[in-house]
């Protein structure tokens, strides 16, 4: 067998490669949860409550029952016998006690708590029968007096859950309070804020689908389902909601068509379908229209937040106060309570040294659909709060705010912030400084003047954020409430002709890991990236996972993998000494061959793999036959991105209308595999932060509870022509160093930097301390009329 060309093989890491897995997807051979069809197939459709708050008097199922092609009805009596939705990261309040976790019943039972809550599910012959039929089932509503206002949802004296007195969850916090306040008491000056951080509907391409089928022959289930990870879904379901063996559930994600946080998540459907398919005795298939999206997927976001920044005459940082009441939804969905806690207040250190830092969190629940982790998932709360009142400082102060932002970097490493964590590594003036380049900064005064003299105001705002990600490790977050743990697997099988098949218990659906997880391997062993396959989204087939979110793929999920490849390489030079007669600590591993040191003799990869299905060619006594090998990875730390942005926005003062003109972004993320994808990555982000600053708003009617943006003609989401020519650089960086790619995350960055970018731009065109989001021409005209 010929050596494999070292220079393809070198030259794969920090390539942009193109992804492999877009052939299919371009060319429709793609394979999502609504194109499976099982033999003997029958359809789902749930009925939802029309109203956000009532008593269920009764059901009166038996029309529904006897129309044509129904198969069975089920309601929350049916579903009394086993558990509720679980949660999974326990929050303690200030006083010890732990959150309040009422039950979050599969089908409502005896109450509904928002527009959108199941409360029967219809099986039939076809999806029409089953929603036709849907339609014949009488109940019987109470209304009760819905509590929607997030920042109201504690004075408010209708209940949501009668375990949970004033709507309250818990309320958290985390900093020194005594030694902030003083602090405070001390400052020349005091910058303070009071704003809303708006509610967000997912929308994924794909709409969440599941198709549950249940083997009477050995009493097993099969689940394929749209989720960014499988392996949970099927742990928390097994364990906590329904007590079916684990080993006798297999759950598959196949292709899914964008997640961004909304199908981490355990939800209702997917876990009544598995248990009724047994009932039924047949696959029960269901898959969301968009309008029951917009109802029933969690939203992410959704705080009222009060912030004060203290600083001294120079501009130095000298405390941090925040307070914000987080809008949970009506039930406790798998994450919701670690997003706004440990994931918000943990950063809001943000890139600076402020000694101080204090945050409360009062987390509430409403009569809304549960709030949980959106890309981001607290992070771009936490970077809205601090880059709002910085850039607000920096105005008040007459400092410039990137002179502001200097004044206050972190520029010793490791660094302990006073909100519980420990940044590695950074340089947060080579990216301001870029940024500043790459957005020509210095040219903004002779543009602003020519959109004065179109009558037009034009403004810059910065945004200076760092994130938390690579979501691990699993000693920190259990000791923060987490439930389970947050490593990752990773399995190499080698077959005999040196060709590689990798299971990762990562989830792509849309990262592009067929392509970047096969440029790391394929680098590793020095083989083309042909010749390596990923397999991912299968508990049947994957040793187990705990799936993507929290930009951990690469971090946690690619260190797994390289885990398992040294373990392949290192038995690998067992059996190369053997058949190059020499000791196993003379070979060494370099492009794909492994030789003997100091010398011309070598053997490739592929024939080593051959031998080692080949056991007569090797010592039995030493080594057993087959090349594979598995690895777990906790990381020590998170990896911690940082990035700095700047936006430009031209704002028409008689209509209120912002254009985003320019948006200059450059982040840090370590070592960077497939630049390509990480652009694209960045460019959604921003898209998607842009979309919240600007149009994007789930609102709904304060007196009924009704989601009043319940479709794409309420609810605003950017299109291209909302969009500049975006920017983008990747800074040299600052390679992490606790995992072996020196990789950070970057899925999420866009969207946490761009928000407070928008926002600063167009506060600085129109001279204003605030404007919410989303700035709305309509919004921003009234702002401009107000300050007038």
């Amino acid at each position: 067998m010929n050596a494999p060309d070292s220079q393809v093989t070198q030259s794969l890491i920090g390539q942009s490669v193109r992804r492999r897995e877009d052939g299919r997807f371009l060319t429709g051979r793609g394979q999502y949860t609504d194109d499976i069809v099982l033999p003997r197939q029958t359809y789902a459709y749930f009925l939802r409550s029309p109203y956000a708050h009532a008593k269920i008097a009764s059901i009166n199922t038996a029309a529904a029952a006897e129309a044509e092609g129904v198969l069975a009805i089920f309601t929350g009596e049916h579903f009394r016998a086993v558990g509720g939705l679980p949660c999974g990261w326990l929050i303690n309040s200030l006083d010890g006690s732990p959150m309040k976790e009422p039950k979050h019943p599969i089908l409502a039972d005896g109450k509904v708590r928002y527009v959108g809550d199941q409360v029967a599910l219809v099986v039939a012959e076809t999806y029409a029968q089953a929603k036709a039929a849907a339609a014949l089932i009488e109940v019987d509503y109470q209304e009760l007096t819905p509590v929607v206002d997030t920042a109201k949802a504690a004075s408010i004296a209708s209940a949501v859950h009668d375990e949970a007195p004033g709507n309250i969850c818990y309320t958290w916090g985390c900093g020194d309070k005594a030694t902030t306040d003083a602090a405070m008491a001390k400052a020349a000056h005091v910058t303070r804020l009071e704003f809303r951080n708006n509610r967000l509907i997912p929308n994924a391409i794909e709409p969440r689908g599941a198709n549950a089928s249940y083997n009477a022959g050995d009493e097993s289930y099969t689940l394929y389902t749209t989720s960014q990870n499988p392996h949970v879904a099927r742990l928390l379901m097994c364990a906590f909601v329904l007590g079916i063996p684990e080993h006798k559930v297999r759950v598959v994600a196949p292709d899914v068509g964008g997640g961004f946080g909304s199908k981490i998540f355990l939800y209702a459907e997917e876990t009544a379908l598995t248990w009724a398919s047994k009932q039924v005795g047949r696959p029960i298939k269901w898959t969301a229209d968009r309008s029951e999206a917009f109802l029933s997927d969690a939203h992410g976001r959704d705080h009222a937040t009060v912030a004060e920044l203290g600083l001294d005459a120079q501009g130095k940082f000298l405390a941090m106060r925040v307070h914000t009441t987080a809008n949970l939804g009506a039930y406790l969905s798998t994450f919701a309570s670690s997003v706004p806690t440990i994931l918000y207040a943990t950063l809001l250190a943000g890139q600076y040294t402020t000694p101080a830092i204090y945050a409360e969190v009062t987390g509430v629940f409403t009569n809304t659909a549960p709030v949980d982790a959106y890309r981001g998932a607290g992070r771009p709360e936490a970077t809205y709060v601090v880059e709002r009142l910085v850039e607000t400082a920096a105005k008040e102060m007459g400092i410039d705010p990137a002179e502001l932002r200097r004044r206050n970097f972190i520029r010793s490493f490791p660094y302990a912030t006073p909100v519980g964590l420990t940044y590695d590594v950074g340089d947060y003036d080579a990216t301001l400084d870029a940024v500043q380049d790459l957005a020509d900064v210095k040219g903004f005064a002779a543009r602003r003047a020519i959109s004065e003299a179109k009558g037009l105001k034009r403004g810059l705002g910065y945004s200076t954020y760092i994130e938390a990600c690579g979501l691990a490790p699993s000693n920190i977050a259990g000791a923060l409430g987490a439930r389970a743990g947050l490593f990752e697997a990773g399995e190499v099988r080698v077959h005999p002709t040196g060709k590689v098949t990798i299971f990762t218990g990562s989830h792509s659906h849309g990262q592009g890991h067929e392509t970047t997880f096969a440029q790391v391997v394929a680098a590793k062993l020095g083989i083309p990236i042909e010749d390596v396959d990923i397999q991912h989204g299968d508990t049947g087939k994957v040793l187990f996972g705990m799936g993507t979110y929290g930009s951990r793929s690469l971090s946690v999920g690619g260190t797994a993998i390289v885990k398992a490849v040294d373990k392949v390489i290192a038995k690998g030079k067992k059996i190369a000494a053997h058949l190059l007669e020499a000791a196993d600590t003379d070979i060494e591993f370099e492009n794909g061959l492994f030789k003997v040191a100091g010398t011309d003799r070598s053997v490739p990869f592929a024939s080593v793999s051959l031998t080692a299905y080949v056991p007569h060619n090797y010592p039995l006594d030493k080594l057993e036959p087959g090349l594979n090998e598995n690895a777990f990875y906790d990381p020590t730390n998170f990896t911690y991105p940082a990035g700095s942005y700047v936006c430009e926005v031209e704002v028409d003062p008689a209509t209120g209308q912002v254009r985003v003109d320019r948006f200059s972004a450059v982040d840090d993320f370590g070592n960077i595999v497939n630049p390509m994808i990480v652009e694209g990555q960045v460019q959604g982000g921003i898209a998607q932060g842009i979309g919240q600053a600007l149009l994007e708003h789930g609102i709904y009617d304060p007196d009924s509870g009704q989601l009043l943006s319940g479709s794409y003609m309420d609810y605003a989401m950017p299109r291209a022509d909302d969009l500049p020519s975006f920017q983008i650089r990747n800074a040299k960086g600052t390679p992490c160093s606790h995992n072996p790619l020196g990789v950070k995350g970057c899925g999420e960055a866009g969207a946490i930097g761009s928000p407070p970018a928008v926002i600063n731009a167009i506060c600085d065109a129109l001279g204003l301390k605030d404007i919410a989001m989303p700035a709305t021409p309509h919004t921003v005209w009234q702002a401009i009329q107000a300050a007038r």
